[in-house]
């Protein structure tokens, strides 16, 4: 796979991007009109970017509904030591781990922030407990409970 910022030509391409993270499902020929190009440039620009990785996949998001009961805890971990090795082994061991919705290595005070869904406070307490603690290389655990969500994914 080609580097995502080198496969990105230019304007046209960016005009393009812009307009799938807003729409992913829009048609090629609204597309087409939307960047300023014909539906057949439009198309081989849009299987360029997908054939260089920087187009990695289309996905649906999935609004949850009030009342859900989903709670989404944001927990940020710091590890003993921040090695390779360290780091991959936390990894991996995040990687099983299906309440895990997001987990991203950071700067800062802290290794990793992730996003974890749980049912209920009681839930996040077993995971803390039989997961969290136990994953290699914690050193400290910090969680917030979200009360609700302002501005999500797009």
């Amino acid at each position: 796979m080609e580097d995502p910022a080198v496969a990105v030509q230019d304007e046209i391409d960016a005009a393009i991007l812009r307009v799938l993270r807003g729409d992913g499902r829009i048609s090629n020929a609204d597309l087409a009109q939307r960047v300023g190009l014909s539906p057949s440039a439009c198309l081989r620009r849009l299987r360029l970017l997908e054939r260089s990785g920087v187009i990695r996949g289309y996905t649906a998001l999935i609004e949850e509904a009030e009342g859900s009961g989903r709670l989404v805890v944001l927990t940020q971990i710091t590890l003993d030591r921040q090695t390779e090795e360290y780091l991959v082994r936390f990894e991996a061991a995040v990687r099983r781990c299906p309440e895990v919705r997001d987990c991203y290595l950071m700067t800062g005070l802290s290794d990793y922030l992730m996003r974890i869904e749980v049912t209920d406070a009681g839930d996040y307490e077993r995971l803390h407990k039989e997961v969290l603690s136990r994953l290699p290389g914690v050193a400290r655990i910090q969680s917030s409970f979200a009360i609700r969500t302002v501005v999500g994914l797009r």
